[in-house]
C-alpha cells in the first residue's frame, strides 16, 4: 500500500510538477501549456472525489472550476483562485532550466515558483490532505484555477466574470495573489503583507505627426524627435505622493513598530524597514507611466510623417481622473492620446473578519507575527472578480528569510521560491479553512 504524504510534502511535489508544465502566455491566443496544467489540477481533485467542471473559452486556454462543499452551507462562499499561466523564459540567461522545477539550495527554481504555481499546489494539497480526512471547510470554498493572468485574463477570469457569472453569485470574498508573504523587522518581528488593493491600469499609445521627407533634408517637424521629448517628458515626470486607506494603515504600523513617525507627505523613509520589498512597496506612493514600446518608419532614409509611443500607467485608487487629466498635459495639445487598456484600481475594507482569520492562521504558525495590509502597484485576476462586488484580498502564504528579493523573483531570471516557505504556507492555508 502507497503512504499517503504529508500535507507539506505534497505540497512542494505538486509545485516540482505544475513548475515541469509548459504554461508560457506569449500574449497572443496561444497556449496549449493551460490545458495540460488544467487536467493534471482536475486529475489531481478527482483522485479525491471532488467534481470539476472544465471551462475551455478558445482551444488550450483552459480553466477548471469546483466546488468545496461545507457542513454548514448556510454562509456566503469563498473564492479561492490561481492561475497556472505564466510568462515566458529565457533558459539560457538562468541557473536550472526554467521548466525544471529543480529543487537545489533550499529552494524551488523555475518559472512560476512564485507567480504563482506554488500557491495552487498549497491550495491543491491542503484540498487534498483535508478530503481524505474528512475535513470539510468551515465556509462552502469555490476553486478556480485559471488560464491567461498575464494577459488580462482574456480567456481566463475576464471572459468568466463576463460569460460565467453564475459561478460566482454567493462568493462574497475571495483570496488569491500577491500577499500573504512576510517582511522583518529590524526588531526581528514578522509582519505579513496582505493585498487590499491595487493600482489601476491603463495603457496609452501616444502619437505624433509630423512632415514625412528625405533624411539628408532639414525638417523643423520631424514626427521622432517630437515623439522622443514627449516620451522624455512623461518618463522622467515624478507624479505626487498619494496615500490611499490601505498605504496610510500600512506605514501607521510600521510607524508603530519602529517607534518612529509617520509623515504622509514622505513616508519612503519607513520601507527601509521593510528591504527587500522596499522597492515593490514604494512603488505604490505615486502614480507610475512608463513608456515601453516605440514604432516610427520602414525606412532609414525616411522621415515618418507619424510615430507611436505606449506607455504602461498604473494609477492610484481613487486618483484616475487627476493621472489621466496630467498625463494629457503632459503629453502636450499636438499628441494624439489614445487608451488602449484601461483596468479600475481596487480597494478592499481591511477590518473585516476574514482578514482575522488570516491572522490567526499566521500566529498558529508564527507567533508573535502581525498582518498589515498594503496596495499591490500591478494588477490580478482581483480587478475582475471585483466586478462582480467580491472583496478580494492577496493571501498566498509565505513565510520569507530576511534577505530573499521577493519582488524580484516575479517574472525574473532565476525565479525561485523558498521550500521552507511552501510548506509553512501550507499548514497556515489549512488552518484557515478551518477559520474562513
Amino acid at each position: 500500500m502507497t503512504a499517503v504524504p504529508s500535507l507539506e510534502d505534497e505540497a512542494v511535489t505538486l509545485c516540482h510538477d505544475l513548475m515541469r508544465i509548459d504554461t508560457s502566455n506569449y500574449g497572443d491566443d496561444s497556449g496549449p501549456g493551460e490545458r495540460v496544467a488544467a487536467e493534471y489540477i482536475a486529475a489531481r481533485l478527482g483522485e479525491v472525489g471532488l467534481p470539476v467542471e472544465i471551462i475551455e473559452p478558445r482551444p488550450g486556454r483552459t480553466t477548471v472550476v469546483a466546488r468545496w462543499e461545507a457542513v454548514d452551507r448556510g454562509r456566503p462562499a469563498l473564492l479561492v483562485h490561481a492561475h497556472t499561466d505564466v510568462v515566458p523564459a529565457e533558459p539560457a540567461l538562468w541557473r536550472f532550466h526554467p521548466l525544471s522545477g529543480e529543487i537545489a539550495d533550499g529552494y524551488l527554481w523555475g518559472r512560476g515558483a512564485v507567480d504563482m504555481k506554488y500557491f495552487a499546489a498549497q491550495v491543491l494539497a491542503v484540498i487534498r490532505a483535508r478530503m481524505r480526512a474528512g475535513r470539510p471547510p468551515a465556509r462552502d470554498v469555490v476553486l478556480a484555477f485559471l488560464a491567461d493572468e498575464e494577459n488580462a485574463g482574456k480567456y481566463g477570469a475576464r471572459w468568466l466574470v463576463d460569460h460565467r457569472p453564475e459561478l460566482f453569485t454567493d462568493c462574497t470574498e475571495a483570496i488569491g495573489e500577491v500577499g500573504g508573504y512576510s517582511a522583518t523587522l529590524p526588531t526581528g518581528r514578522r509582519l505579513y503583507l496582505i493585498q487590499s488593493a491595487e493600482k489601476g491600469v491603463a495603457w496609452f499609445r501616444l502619437t505624433t505627426a509630423g512632415v514625412a521627407g528625405h533624411a539628408s533634408m532639414l525638417n523643423p517637424r520631424n514626427s521622432v524627435v517630437e515623439l522622443a521629448e514627449v516620451v522624455e517628458r512623461i518618463g522622467r515626470h515624478r507624479f505626487p505622493v498619494r496615500i490611499t486607506g490601505s498605504t496610510r494603515m500600512l506605514f501607521e504600523a510600521l510607524a508603530a513598530e519602529l517607534d518612529e513617525t509617520f509623515d504622509p507627505a514622505d513616508p519612503a523613509p519607513l520601507l527601509k524597514a521593510i528591504a527587500p520589498l522596499e522597492r515593490m512597496v514604494g512603488a505604490t506612493l505615486r502614480d507610475i507611466a512608463s513608456p515601453t514600446r516605440l514604432a516610427a518608419g520602414n525606412k532609414t532614409n525616411v522621415i515618418p510623417s507619424a510615430a507611436t509611443a505606449e506607455i504602461d500607467c498604473r494609477f492610484v485608487p481613487g486618483f484616475e481622473e487627476q493621472f489621466v487629466a496630467e498625463l494629457r498635459r503632459l503629453a502636450g495639445p499636438d499628441t494624439e492620446c489614445e487608451i488602449i487598456l484601461r483596468e479600475d484600481a481596487v480597494e478592499t475594507p481591511f477590518d473585516v473578519p476574514l482578514t482575522d482569520a488570516m491572522a490567526a492562521s499566521l500566529a498558529a504558525e508564527d507567533p508573535g507575527s502581525g498582518l498589515v495590509p498594503y496596495l499591490l502597484p500591478a494588477g490580478t485576476d482581483a480587478k475582475h472578480f471585483s466586478r462582480l462586488g467580491i472583496a478580494c484580498f492577496g493571501f498566498a502564504p509565505l513565510r520569507l528569510l530576511g534577505d530573499f528579493d521577493f519582488p524580484a523573483a516575479f517574472h525574473g531570471v532565476d525565479e525561485r521560491v523558498p521550500v521552507d516557505a511552501v510548506r509553512f504556507g501550507a499548514r497556515v492555508l489549512d488552518k484557515f479553512f478551518d477559520l474562513c
